[in-house]
């Protein structure tokens, strides 16, 4: 009965609106889609801790952070397929370093997985350290080299860096908001207001929202199709295979290096992005691993199409 009444208003409502304004209503639901809110659970699990979002104002962040990323559908969509490229090897580097698989998606948010991301605050790479805080974990950054775009040093070292986090939080999202707002912060935050966790303080917008835009980064790689993504396995970016070369010495020219490797100077910076000139004095003889990408995997048809985690496609 419901279902006949509603069509009927609809239509005496139209009936009794002046012609032009009968006409914009009907160009107007030819031109937008229905857009609806996305359903947010009771509760989150994040890195192994049960989120409660009962609470109001937990609900209402994680439910702006979930609605914001579902219809950011290009930027979100990206992210989706160059962590199908990315994530099998964080993965690994994330489990050498016994650390939970669930701060992949805080590397999405850092960086949106753009391996040669930088911030008008100068963070950098993957994980995007600044230059201070790379130096105190052991990253090399100078004019010519910056393992802040080193895909196995930089994850090594935010891996210690939310080691020491967590340990000293003891709790996941204090330490994700320490990794946004820095340690001191969070800590004098938390003395200061006299809480236990980071979701209980009053802190900066941008360090308020961070561990809730991991939250709802998890929710959303792991039921895609849930938020309106659809992508088939041929769409996702795939993993490339390496030989590492071993450099131990100086470099007079990365171009003619990488001539002398059967490839050109734009995929080599490409696959070594931490290379940051044409040249590498290396006057302490430091080797640095530089990969050069099997020609099999930059080629789509040789390389077949692998998906991380079959529930990010519909194929």
């Amino acid at each position: 009965m419901k279902k006949t009444i509603i069509p009927l208003l609809l239509v005496a409502c139209m009936m009794s609106m002046p012609a032009t304004a009968q006409t914009n209503v009907q160009k107007s639901s030819n031109i937008f889609a229905p857009v609806f809110s996305p359903e947010i659970p009771a509760s989150v699990t994040l890195c192994g801790e049960k989120i409660d979002l009962d609470r109001a104002d937990m609900y209402e962040a994680f439910d702006r952070e979930l609605t914001a990323m579902a219809y950011t559908h290009g930027t979100t969509m990206l992210i989706i397929k160059r962590a199908n490229r990315y994530f099998p090897e964080l993965s690994e580097l994330l489990k050498k370093s016994d650390m939970p698989q669930d701060l992949l998606y805080l590397a999405c948010i850092e960086s949106s997985l753009n391996p040669r991301a930088y911030s008008p605050a100068k963070a950098a790479g993957f994980w995007q350290f600044i230059p201070s805080a790379a130096k105190e974990y052991g990253l090399e950054v100078n004019d010519e080299v910056d393992e802040r775009y080193n895909i196995e040093k930089a994850t090594a070292a935010a891996a210690r860096y939310l080691k020491k986090a967590y340990a000293r939080y003891g709790d996941w999202p204090s330490a994700m908001a320490s990794y946004n707002g820095g340690m001191a912060r969070i800590s004098g935050a938390l003395d200061k207001q006299g809480a236990d966790t980071s979701l209980d303080l009053y802190l900066a917008e941008e360090t308020t929202r961070y561990p809730y835009r991991v939250m709802a980064m998890k929710t959303i790689f792991e039921n895609p199709r849930a938020y309106g993504f659809r992508l088939r396995s041929d769409q996702l970016y795939q993993p490339r295979k390496y030989k590492t070369v071993e450099v131990s010495g100086p470099v007079a020219s990365w171009p003619e290096w990488a001539a002398a490797h059967g490839i050109s100077y734009a995929q080599l910076r490409e696959d070594n992005p931490w290379i940051r000139s044409l040249k590498l004095t290396n006057k302490t003889g430091k080797t640095y691993k530089v990969r050069i990408a099997e020609s099999s995997s930059l080629s789509r048809s040789k390389a077949g199409f692998k998906t991380f985690n079959p529930k990010w496609t519909t194929d």
